[in-house]
């Protein structure tokens, strides 16, 4: 059971906290209740709806220890959990694929439109009142928020657009194209790090000047002074506009060069969703860190650009610079924070938060923070 200071933690202002005890970042108790608490009724981003266009078209999305299955049918988008309905075997381990008129379940063959209904279940016209519109596949929730298709499990949650009011607007002000995106490239990474490690350095500005080179590169392609960090309750932006003195950016020069914005935009909905554009890049990405275990976590990063339209080497740049240079540098960060997190020699810090709430201020990672606790708190309360 964790310690009673770190369960009275968010009485204190934000200006003289003390950072969440080092146990939520490790300990398999805080790890359960954020699986419970968290993951299984949050809102998670799936794919864009450029993904799955065409009817057949499919994409899974797996969390901790759950499936879900998003299928366009004639048209329409079902989401529907990843388990036949006789005795649970998994339908598809493809993330994303295209499937004929039916998902066929490779144990004994129960076959499932692409709504979800059951259409076929060999031997069960030898059973007693067996009625097949009882064991449809169990749906899921889905919503589309700035052309990407998200789900949740929890019939019960809140619809996505009240949770993150005034979000859709913000990426369109910054992403123009979105509805017009298609995917360019996918890439998974497992970190040995808690998803909290990753999700704080990605929501600070602190060490952009601080840290390592490739850091301050970036920092170099925007008015740093500028960077602005603001929370929405479940949602949050940190924002920065483009240096006018720049003329090439990732080893390219920007002379002809078209891109989606040439401000640094980033914007995160709860609990772990992030979509971001990089300065002077034509590419919308996504970044989900999704949990594996207490000190394991999967990064994926989704790169989207407009379709019929040629990339600019700009871009091809900056995508390259954001997988060899910049990721690389972020999560060796993450590693040796999670190190250090489990050193006899640390419990709490103390975050750098003013009272202007600057460019270098960890008010995001504190209301991050803020949402953590207070959704994990009555499971760990004795």
């Amino acid at each position: 059971m964790l310690q009673q200071k770190s369960l009275d933690w968010a009485d204190t202002a934000p200006e003289r906290a003390m950072t969440l005890p080092a146990r939520y970042f490790y300990d398999p108790k805080v790890f359960e209740a954020e699986r419970e608490r968290i993951f299984y009724p949050a809102w998670h981003c799936v794919a864009h709806l450029s993904e799955l266009r065409q009817p057949g078209q499919f994409v899974t999305f797996d969390i901790l220890d759950q499936s879900v299955i998003v299928s366009n049918d004639a048209g329409s988008l079902h989401a529907f959990h990843n388990a036949c309905q006789h005795r649970g075997n998994r339908l598809t381990n493809e993330r994303r694929g295209e499937t004929g008129p039916v998902f066929r379940c490779g144990y004994h063959s129960w076959c499932y439109g692409r709504d979800g209904a059951l259409r076929n279940a060999p031997r069960t016209e030898r059973l007693p009142d067996f009625d097949k519109t009882q064991f449809g596949l169990k749906p899921v929730q889905l919503e589309v928020l700035g052309s990407f298709v998200f789900i949740n499990m929890d019939p019960d949650a809140a619809p996505l657009a009240a949770i993150a009011p005034g979000a859709e607007a913000k990426m369109a002000q910054y992403l123009p194209d979105l509805a017009d995106m298609r995917l360019i490239s996918e890439v998974d990474v497992i970190v040995p790090a808690n998803w909290k490690v990753i999700m704080d350095n990605s929501i600070e500005g602190y060490h952009f000047g601080l840290s390592g080179p490739v850091h301050k590169e970036l920092a170099a392609l925007i008015d740093f002074k500028q960077y602005a960090l603001e929370a929405h309750d479940k949602w949050w932006t940190y924002i920065g506009p483009p240096n006018g003195d720049v003329d090439s950016a990732y080893g390219v020069p920007l002379a002809c060069a078209t891109w989606q914005t040439d401000w640094f935009f980033n914007i995160g909905i709860w609990p772990n969703t992030t979509f971001y554009c990089f300065p002077f890049a034509d590419i919308c990405g996504t970044f989900l860190m999704i949990p594996l275990e207490p000190e394991k976590s999967l990064l994926r990063f989704g790169y989207y650009g407009p379709a019929g339209r040629a990339m600019p080497e700009v871009t091809k740049a900056c995508i390259q610079w954001m997988n060899q240079q910049l990721g690389p540098e972020d999560i060796a960060l993450n590693v040796t924070n999670q190190k250090g997190l489990r050193s006899f020699g640390y419990n709490q810090g103390r975050y750098l938060i003013d009272a202007a709430r600057s460019n270098e201020s960890e008010h995001l990672v504190h209301h991050f923070h803020r949402l953590v606790h207070q959704a994990v708190r009555p499971a760990l309360v004795p």
